[in-house]
């Protein structure tokens, strides 16, 4: 498979990708989770948009300029030049399954929405609901590559960006002003509390880094443009834009909350939303306007996860890059992504911001403590021991997390637990590397 039909033939202008990537990096998740979760923490999540802003300035100018000098078609072929093919494959399939669990969540979040909808006049299964949904998903992508995605993320965010701020508008106008009480941004008088500032910075500038930067599926958009130069723009702009998209959801949340106490609507979280849509008590159009930008906020990021995990797939597992090998492997990506929603329909979880956050806190960290330690260091590993940390780490780190209050005076982990994660991994490398010295073989 040629590089084409993963980066665009590295000639998409800038700006459209900078255009792209604020949808890409909103989903159903952000429709619905970011204005539900004003009610337990305000304006706060605009503490990680801080970090999520110097992460993109880490990966405009540590990654993006590594990976266009080594002109690699999957980033983590970075991780095999660096370290061997152990490793290489370690962070593909980390890779593989933080991308298949993630997208899973948010597209069982947007099909179960849709299957709420359509139970006001009829008893429609999930499944019934998901699979033409994946369906639509394989057949816009299949032929298309990140061409495909990247022209539907830009009408993506067209038309989601007019739903919110019309949304907003209406809304605002059944009630008089935002819900003041849920306002408040900067948490700095309890270090113990998952929102305290400087927990919220660090775990966003490291979910960036990690779930954009070593995230195949968002940097194919980046790669697509014509240099670096033009890469290190578009992540600047776009991480700018998306923190005002961010803040226009969030906003709405404050107005959501006060319309739905005023007319005794009982919801919070990620049912507010859908509860005030959907109670008769606001104007037809707001419901019309909720499911289109819902539709396209959650549609596109399934087809662009497919490009990303298609790619990784054929390029890093399977070494089969022909075009039969990508379709069929495209095809199974859909089975599998479609059994994964089913799989959390049955679980019935619904906080799924937090959630999706979370679980790449586990996924995601030792790819994020590989590519620390390769880029900041000059050690060597053993290989063949790269898999076996990277699966210790997380293990580490959910022991931690489930015990942090016991044994570290109360201390509740956030999302720096990413950070942690990722740190059990360099130490990990390091210990490697010392066997290295001593010549134990692998």
């Amino acid at each position: 498979m040629s590089k084409d039909s993963f980066y665009a033939s590295r000639s998409t202008a800038w700006w459209k990708v900078a255009l792209a990537m604020i949808g890409s990096c909103m989903s159903g998740v952000t429709f619905v989770s970011v204005p539900g979760m004003m009610g337990a923490s305000g304006f706060g999540y605009l503490q990680m948009c801080l970090g999520f802003f110097l992460g993109y300035l880490v990966i405009a100018f540590v990654l993006t300029p590594l990976y266009f000098r080594l002109g690699v078609v999957s980033i983590y072929q970075y991780l095999e030049k660096r370290f061997g093919i152990g490793s290489y494959r370690t962070g593909a399939w980390f890779f593989f399954i933080s991308k298949m669990l993630g997208t899973s969540v948010k597209m069982f979040l947007l099909c179960s929405t849709i299957q709420l909808l359509l139970g006001k006049v009829a008893d429609v299964s999930f499944l019934a609901v998901a699979a033409p949904v994946m369906l639509l998903e394989w057949a816009y992508t299949v032929r298309g590559g990140v061409k495909a995605v990247i022209g539907l993320d830009m009408l993506k965010t067209v038309i989601m960006l007019l739903s919110v701020g019309l949304t907003l508008c209406f809304v605002a106008r059944e009630v008089d002003g935002p819900d003041t009480s849920l306002m408040r941004v900067f948490y700095f008088d309890d270090p113990l509390h998952p929102q305290y500032f400087w927990k919220q910075v660090v775990g966003g500038l490291c979910i960036v880094v990690a779930t954009t930067g070593l995230d195949q599926d968002m940097m194919q958009r980046t790669l697509a443009c014509r240099n670096v130069r033009d890469s290190q723009k578009n992540l600047v702009v776009s991480s700018l834009l998306q923190t005002v998209v961010i803040a226009m959801f969030l906003l709405l949340g404050t107005y959501l909350y006060k319309f739905a106490s005023l007319n005794g609507i009982q919801a919070s979280g990620d049912a507010v939303f859908p509860a005030v849509v959907w109670s008769g008590a606001v104007p037809a159009v707001v419901g019309v306007l909720f499911v289109t930008g819902l539709v396209m906020a959650g549609f596109p990021s399934g087809g662009s996860a497919l490009t990303a995990l298609t790619t990784s797939f054929t390029v890093d597992l399977s070494g089969r890059t022909d075009h039969r090998s990508r379709v069929v492997t495209h095809t199974l990506m859909t089975i599998v992504m479609l059994a994964c929603m089913v799989a959390f329909n049955k679980l019935n979880s619904t906080s799924v911001i937090d959630a999706t956050y979370r679980l790449a806190s586990y996924t995601y960290g030792p790819i994020l403590g590989l590519f620390i330690y390769g880029i900041s260091t000059r050690r060597p590993v053993r290989d063949g021991w790269v898999p076996v940390i990277a699966i210790l780490s997380p293990a580490i780190s959910l022991v931690l997390d489930l015990n942090s209050e016991q044994w570290f005076g109360g201390y509740h982990f956030s999302y720096e637990l990413l950070l942690l994660n990722a740190g059990i991994t360099v130490l990990g490398l390091l210990l490697s590397s010392l066997f290295v010295k001593m010549g134990v073989n692998n």
